[in-house]
């Protein structure tokens, strides 16, 4: 199996990107953006959302490299750059401080903002995301496992928008917040480890 899709890296950039991109946290989110909407018009924009997302990030893992070289930025700086960033968003999500997409003005289509991005495809999931194409480099397992990955996240973020309703129901209030400081400590100590691979990337070049 392995000579086809490394399981590892796949399970590692699935792991990654669900828990910054946080589908059940986004559930409540999604209900209160879309509530004025009828059944037709969530599923509508649950599909919508979901594909702008992976239509952001896939332009960033396609073109993310070329853009740090033409920016003279090191993978290392990236690292530990992208570190602290996911970070950042482990604290919000850990204080209950995460940042409110706010109310589209307008006739703006909420399924591209804010939910297609920010809030699925924010800086935090596309920092992690370059991280995991760059991680790949040209190894054919690796690589198909970093698209399985990207395509499963969001096959999974989409089945929680458009079953919304049925698991904010599930889950209630306090299995909605559970689930969010979990995501949030687990993106704490990735984020922890990419600032420490990005340090010693730097002392090993020295």
């Amino acid at each position: 199996m392995n000579n086809v899709i490394d399981t590892t890296v796949f399970a590692s950039t699935f792991f990654t990107l669900f828990v910054i991109m946080d589908p059940a946290g986004n559930v409540p989110i999604f209900l209160g953006l879309t509530s004025k909407m009828t059944p037709k018009e969530r599923a509508r924009a649950a599909w919508q959302a979901n594909a702008v997302s992976a239509g952001v990030l896939g332009v960033f893992g396609v073109f993310g490299t070329y853009i740090l070289g033409f920016l003279h930025i090191s993978v290392e700086a990236m690292q530990m750059s992208g570190g602290l960033l996911l970070l950042l968003v482990a604290l919000q999500l850990l204080t209950g401080e995460e940042s409110d997409p706010g109310k589209p003005a307008g006739k703006t289509n909420i399924a591209l903002v804010p939910i297609g991005t920010p809030l699925l495809a924010g800086p935090g999931t596309i920092v992690a995301f370059m991280l995991s194409v760059e991680g790949a480099g040209s190894a054919a397992p690796k690589i198909v496992a970093v698209i399985a990955a990207f395509i499963a996240v969001h096959l999974a973020s989409w089945a929680a928008l458009r079953f919304s309703v049925v698991i904010h129901r599930f889950l209630g209030e306090g299995g909605t917040t559970l689930l969010t400081k979990l995501s949030g400590m687990l993106l704490a100590a990735i984020a922890t480890q990419l600032i420490i691979n990005g340090v010693l990337g730097v002392v090993d070049t020295l």
